[in-house]
Protein backbone atom coordinates (compact mmCIF):
# COMPACT_ATOMS: atom_id res chain seq x y z
CA UNK A 1 0.00 0.00 0.00
CA UNK A 2 1.62 3.22 -0.90
CA UNK A 3 1.41 5.73 1.68
CA UNK A 4 -0.30 9.25 1.37
CA UNK A 5 0.87 12.50 3.38
CA UNK A 6 -1.68 14.23 3.90
CA UNK A 7 -0.34 18.35 4.52
CA UNK A 8 -3.38 19.68 6.73
CA UNK A 9 -3.36 22.55 8.66
CA UNK A 10 -3.27 22.24 12.75
CA UNK A 11 -6.74 20.05 13.36
CA UNK A 12 -7.46 22.24 16.40
CA UNK A 13 -7.75 25.32 14.06
CA UNK A 14 -10.05 23.68 11.50
CA UNK A 15 -12.75 22.85 14.41
CA UNK A 16 -12.76 25.99 15.41
CA UNK A 17 -13.11 27.23 11.17
CA UNK A 18 -16.03 24.90 11.00
CA UNK A 19 -17.63 26.13 14.28
CA UNK A 20 -16.98 29.81 13.31
CA UNK A 21 -18.15 29.56 9.39
CA UNK A 22 -21.38 28.13 10.65
CA UNK A 23 -22.31 30.81 12.94
CA UNK A 24 -19.86 33.49 10.89
CA UNK A 25 -19.64 34.87 14.60
CA UNK A 26 -16.03 34.49 16.47
CA UNK A 27 -18.23 35.05 19.93
CA UNK A 28 -20.89 32.12 18.60
CA UNK A 29 -18.06 30.22 17.60
CA UNK A 30 -16.26 30.69 20.94
CA UNK A 31 -19.55 29.50 23.46
CA UNK A 32 -20.19 26.46 21.12
CA UNK A 33 -16.76 25.05 21.85
CA UNK A 34 -15.74 26.52 25.14
CA UNK A 35 -13.10 28.95 24.06
CA UNK A 36 -12.61 32.51 24.75
CA UNK A 37 -12.91 34.58 21.70
CA UNK A 38 -9.45 35.89 21.33
CA UNK A 39 -8.58 31.84 21.35
CA UNK A 40 -10.77 31.67 17.93
CA UNK A 41 -9.46 34.63 17.00
CA UNK A 42 -5.75 33.23 17.22
CA UNK A 43 -6.73 30.08 15.59
CA UNK A 44 -8.11 31.77 12.47
CA UNK A 45 -5.26 34.10 12.45
CA UNK A 46 -3.24 30.59 12.24
CA UNK A 47 -4.97 28.80 9.69
CA UNK A 48 -4.98 32.10 7.51
CA UNK A 49 -1.11 32.28 7.88
CA UNK A 50 -0.78 28.87 6.86
CA UNK A 51 -3.05 28.94 4.41
CA UNK A 52 -2.25 32.45 2.33
CA UNK A 53 -5.77 33.22 2.29
CA UNK A 54 -8.19 35.09 4.10
CA UNK A 55 -10.85 33.08 4.95
CA UNK A 56 -12.95 35.96 6.95
CA UNK A 57 -13.66 39.77 6.51
CA UNK A 58 -13.56 41.69 9.29
CA UNK A 59 -16.26 44.57 9.64
CA UNK A 60 -16.38 46.69 12.26
CA UNK A 61 -17.79 44.03 15.08
CA UNK A 62 -18.90 41.28 12.89
CA UNK A 63 -16.75 38.92 10.57
CA UNK A 64 -18.33 37.14 6.96
CA UNK A 65 -16.73 34.73 5.38
CA UNK A 66 -14.70 35.33 1.69
CA UNK A 67 -15.34 33.60 -1.53
CA UNK A 68 -12.47 31.16 -0.47
CA UNK A 69 -13.60 30.58 3.05
CA UNK A 70 -17.42 30.10 1.71
CA UNK A 71 -15.95 27.55 -0.48
CA UNK A 72 -13.33 25.83 2.34
CA UNK A 73 -16.97 25.84 4.75
CA UNK A 74 -18.92 23.79 2.92
CA UNK A 75 -16.39 21.30 2.08
CA UNK A 76 -14.63 21.22 5.95
CA UNK A 77 -19.04 21.23 7.06
CA UNK A 78 -19.27 17.89 4.91
CA UNK A 79 -16.17 16.28 5.93
CA UNK A 80 -17.20 16.66 9.83
CA UNK A 81 -20.51 15.34 8.62
CA UNK A 82 -18.72 11.88 7.86
CA UNK A 83 -16.33 12.18 10.74
CA UNK A 84 -19.32 12.35 12.91
CA UNK A 85 -21.05 9.55 11.44
CA UNK A 86 -18.10 7.40 11.90
CA UNK A 87 -17.67 7.63 15.52
CA UNK A 88 -21.11 7.74 15.74
CA UNK A 89 -21.25 4.49 14.24
CA UNK A 90 -18.38 3.36 16.79
CA UNK A 91 -20.56 4.67 20.04
CA UNK A 92 -23.13 2.96 18.85
CA UNK A 93 -21.41 -0.47 18.42
CA UNK A 94 -19.84 0.48 22.20
CA UNK A 95 -22.76 0.69 23.37
CA UNK A 96 -24.42 -2.73 22.11
CA UNK A 97 -21.94 -4.66 24.11
CA UNK A 98 -20.90 -4.77 27.67
CA UNK A 99 -17.97 -6.71 29.01
CA UNK A 100 -17.84 -7.64 32.76
CA UNK A 101 -14.65 -9.14 34.34
CA UNK A 102 -15.37 -11.06 37.46
CA UNK A 103 -13.56 -13.37 39.85
CA UNK A 104 -14.97 -17.03 39.38
CA UNK A 105 -16.29 -16.89 42.83
CA UNK A 106 -18.49 -14.26 42.26
CA UNK A 107 -19.00 -15.00 38.89
CA UNK A 108 -19.94 -19.01 39.65
CA UNK A 109 -21.40 -18.30 43.29
CA UNK A 110 -23.86 -15.31 42.50
CA UNK A 111 -23.24 -13.31 39.26
CA UNK A 112 -24.02 -15.55 36.54
CA UNK A 113 -27.55 -16.46 38.10
CA UNK A 114 -28.66 -12.43 37.94
CA UNK A 115 -27.39 -11.76 34.79
CA UNK A 116 -30.20 -12.30 33.13
CA UNK A 117 -32.45 -9.67 35.12
CA UNK A 118 -29.90 -7.23 33.72
CA UNK A 119 -30.03 -8.63 30.12
CA UNK A 120 -33.95 -8.78 30.10
CA UNK A 121 -34.05 -5.28 31.20
CA UNK A 122 -31.49 -4.09 28.67
CA UNK A 123 -32.78 -6.20 25.73
CA UNK A 124 -30.47 -3.94 22.55
CA UNK A 125 -27.11 -4.28 24.96
CA UNK A 126 -25.13 -7.79 24.61
CA UNK A 127 -23.65 -8.76 28.20
CA UNK A 128 -20.17 -10.59 27.72
CA UNK A 129 -18.66 -12.00 31.59
CA UNK A 130 -15.39 -12.88 31.70
CA UNK A 131 -14.97 -14.97 34.90
CA UNK A 132 -11.46 -15.22 35.76
CA UNK A 133 -9.14 -14.37 38.89
CA UNK A 134 -6.29 -12.47 36.39
CA UNK A 135 -6.34 -8.54 37.60
CA UNK A 136 -7.65 -7.08 34.11
CA UNK A 137 -6.25 -4.32 33.13
CA UNK A 138 -8.54 -1.49 31.63
CA UNK A 139 -6.03 0.30 29.67
CA UNK A 140 -5.07 -2.99 27.95
CA UNK A 141 -7.99 -5.60 28.13
CA UNK A 142 -11.57 -5.06 26.26
CA UNK A 143 -13.34 -4.52 29.42
CA UNK A 144 -15.47 -2.26 30.34
CA UNK A 145 -16.60 -3.20 34.35
CA UNK A 146 -14.88 -5.21 36.74
CA UNK A 147 -15.98 -6.59 39.96
CA UNK A 148 -12.79 -6.85 42.30
CA UNK A 149 -11.53 -8.11 45.60
CA UNK A 150 -9.29 -6.27 47.78
CA UNK A 151 -9.64 -2.62 50.03
CA UNK A 152 -11.34 -0.50 47.20
CA UNK A 153 -8.25 1.10 46.05
CA UNK A 154 -6.85 1.13 42.48
CA UNK A 155 -5.28 4.11 41.24
CA UNK A 156 -7.11 5.40 37.82
CA UNK A 157 -10.59 3.44 38.62
CA UNK A 158 -13.61 4.24 40.78
CA UNK A 159 -14.87 1.87 42.90
CA UNK A 160 -18.28 1.43 45.05
CA UNK A 161 -18.44 -1.47 47.27
CA UNK A 162 -20.89 -4.34 46.87
CA UNK A 163 -20.46 -6.78 50.28
CA UNK A 164 -17.85 -7.78 52.78
CA UNK A 165 -15.83 -10.44 52.28
CA UNK A 166 -16.03 -12.35 55.28
CA UNK A 167 -16.22 -16.40 56.15
CA UNK A 168 -17.33 -19.06 58.72
CA UNK A 169 -17.15 -22.87 58.06
CA UNK A 170 -19.80 -25.04 56.35
CA UNK A 171 -20.53 -28.29 55.68
CA UNK A 172 -23.13 -30.18 53.74
CA UNK A 173 -26.31 -31.20 56.97
CA UNK A 174 -25.35 -35.35 55.84
CA UNK A 175 -21.12 -34.33 56.62
CA UNK A 176 -22.51 -32.48 59.84
CA UNK A 177 -24.63 -35.67 60.84
CA UNK A 178 -21.86 -38.14 60.25
CA UNK A 179 -19.89 -36.30 62.35
CA UNK A 180 -22.02 -36.48 65.63
CA UNK A 181 -24.42 -33.51 64.55
CA UNK A 182 -23.01 -30.99 66.69
CA UNK A 183 -19.42 -29.48 66.67
CA UNK A 184 -16.72 -27.27 68.56
CA UNK A 185 -14.00 -25.01 66.72
CA UNK A 186 -11.26 -27.54 67.83
CA UNK A 187 -13.16 -30.48 66.07
CA UNK A 188 -12.04 -28.54 62.79
CA UNK A 189 -8.51 -29.68 63.44
CA UNK A 190 -9.13 -33.50 63.18
CA UNK A 191 -12.03 -32.91 60.64
CA UNK A 192 -11.92 -33.62 56.86
CA UNK A 193 -11.02 -29.92 55.28
CA UNK A 194 -11.06 -28.52 52.19
CA UNK A 195 -8.50 -26.19 51.06
CA UNK A 196 -6.56 -26.56 54.48
CA UNK A 197 -3.64 -24.46 53.40
CA UNK A 198 -6.01 -21.39 52.76
CA UNK A 199 -5.84 -18.87 55.50
CA UNK A 200 -9.01 -17.83 56.42
CA UNK A 201 -9.14 -21.63 58.61
CA UNK A 202 -5.93 -20.43 60.29
CA UNK A 203 -7.49 -16.89 60.87
CA UNK A 204 -10.51 -18.27 61.88
CA UNK A 205 -9.50 -20.85 64.19
CA UNK A 206 -7.27 -18.41 65.95
CA UNK A 207 -10.04 -16.06 66.85
CA UNK A 208 -12.09 -18.70 67.74
CA UNK A 209 -9.58 -19.33 70.17
CA UNK A 210 -7.88 -22.73 68.70
CA UNK A 211 -4.14 -22.87 68.29
CA UNK A 212 -3.01 -24.37 65.13
CA UNK A 213 -0.21 -26.23 65.60
CA UNK A 214 2.47 -25.12 62.83
CA UNK A 215 0.56 -22.98 61.33
CA UNK A 216 -1.84 -24.99 59.29
CA UNK A 217 -4.47 -27.69 59.83
CA UNK A 218 -4.30 -31.01 58.83
CA UNK A 219 -4.08 -31.94 54.89
CA UNK A 220 -7.11 -32.43 52.59
CA UNK A 221 -8.78 -31.70 49.25
CA UNK A 222 -7.26 -28.69 47.47
CA UNK A 223 -9.32 -26.52 45.09
CA UNK A 224 -8.68 -22.92 43.18
CA UNK A 225 -11.99 -21.10 44.38
CA UNK A 226 -14.65 -20.66 46.69
CA UNK A 227 -16.51 -21.61 44.41
CA UNK A 228 -15.49 -24.73 44.09
CA UNK A 229 -14.74 -25.65 47.62
CA UNK A 230 -18.16 -24.68 48.13
CA UNK A 231 -19.61 -27.37 45.67
CA UNK A 232 -17.27 -30.08 47.43
CA UNK A 233 -18.63 -29.24 50.83
CA UNK A 234 -22.67 -29.84 49.06
CA UNK A 235 -21.45 -33.18 48.12
CA UNK A 236 -19.98 -34.08 51.75
CA UNK A 237 -16.83 -34.03 51.07
CA UNK A 238 -15.75 -32.09 53.97
CA UNK A 239 -15.59 -28.64 55.73
CA UNK A 240 -15.08 -25.58 53.77
CA UNK A 241 -14.32 -21.81 55.01
CA UNK A 242 -16.81 -19.79 52.42
CA UNK A 243 -18.36 -16.28 52.58
CA UNK A 244 -22.31 -16.45 53.77
CA UNK A 245 -23.23 -13.89 51.23
CA UNK A 246 -22.63 -16.38 48.31
CA UNK A 247 -24.07 -19.47 49.90
CA UNK A 248 -27.20 -18.24 51.64
CA UNK A 249 -29.64 -19.70 49.00
CA UNK A 250 -27.70 -23.47 49.76
CA UNK A 251 -27.97 -22.50 53.41
CA UNK A 252 -31.84 -21.83 52.93
CA UNK A 253 -32.79 -24.82 51.11
CA UNK A 254 -30.85 -27.28 52.88
CA UNK A 255 -27.64 -27.94 51.08
CA UNK A 256 -25.08 -26.54 53.11
CA UNK A 257 -25.30 -25.89 57.16
CA UNK A 258 -22.57 -23.84 59.39
CA UNK A 259 -21.95 -25.16 62.66
CA UNK A 260 -20.95 -22.26 64.36
CA UNK A 261 -22.36 -18.36 64.87
CA UNK A 262 -18.72 -16.59 64.29
CA UNK A 263 -18.00 -14.82 60.91
CA UNK A 264 -14.79 -13.61 60.55
CA UNK A 265 -13.67 -10.51 58.28
CA UNK A 266 -10.42 -9.39 57.40
CA UNK A 267 -11.55 -6.03 55.65
CA UNK A 268 -11.66 -6.91 52.18
CA UNK A 269 -14.88 -6.61 50.43
CA UNK A 270 -16.12 -7.19 46.35
CA UNK A 271 -16.18 -3.81 44.64
CA UNK A 272 -17.11 -2.62 41.29
CA UNK A 273 -14.25 -0.52 39.50
CA UNK A 274 -14.10 1.23 36.09
CA UNK A 275 -11.98 2.92 34.83
CA UNK A 276 -12.75 7.08 35.95
CA UNK A 277 -12.90 8.81 32.86
CA UNK A 278 -15.08 6.43 31.80
CA UNK A 279 -17.78 6.23 34.39
CA UNK A 280 -20.26 8.38 32.82
CA UNK A 281 -21.20 6.50 29.90
CA UNK A 282 -25.12 5.26 29.76
CA UNK A 283 -24.19 1.43 29.47
CA UNK A 284 -21.66 1.55 32.67
CA UNK A 285 -23.93 4.04 34.31
CA UNK A 286 -26.93 1.55 33.66
CA UNK A 287 -24.91 -1.50 34.77
CA UNK A 288 -23.79 0.05 38.05
CA UNK A 289 -27.32 1.10 38.90
CA UNK A 290 -28.46 -2.25 38.51
CA UNK A 291 -25.91 -4.32 40.37
CA UNK A 292 -25.92 -1.95 43.26
CA UNK A 293 -29.64 -1.99 43.52
CA UNK A 294 -29.63 -5.99 43.22
CA UNK A 295 -27.05 -6.35 45.71
CA UNK A 296 -28.77 -4.33 48.34
CA UNK A 297 -31.97 -6.26 47.42
CA UNK A 298 -30.15 -9.22 48.60
CA UNK A 299 -28.21 -7.66 51.57
CA UNK A 300 -31.73 -6.46 52.85
CA UNK A 301 -33.22 -9.83 52.32
CA UNK A 302 -30.67 -11.10 54.51
CA UNK A 303 -31.31 -8.18 57.35
CA UNK A 304 -34.57 -8.94 57.29
CA UNK A 305 -35.91 -11.28 60.32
Amino acid sequence: MISRVRHLPPLPAIRVFEAAARHENFTAAANELGLTQAAVSYQMRVLEERLGTALFRREKKRVKLTEAGRRAAGEISRAFDVLDGAFAQLRTESEAMLTVSTSTTFANTWFARRLGVFQMANPGMAVRLVASDALVDFAADEVDVAVRSGRGQWPGLVADRLIDIDFTPMCSPGFLAAHGGRLEPADLLTLPVISPQDDWWRVWLREAGVDVPGGSIRPGVRLDSQANEGAAAIAGQGMAVLTPFFWRDDVAEGRLVRPFTQVTSLGHGYWFVCAEHRRQMPKIKRFREWLLAEVASDLLKDNTP
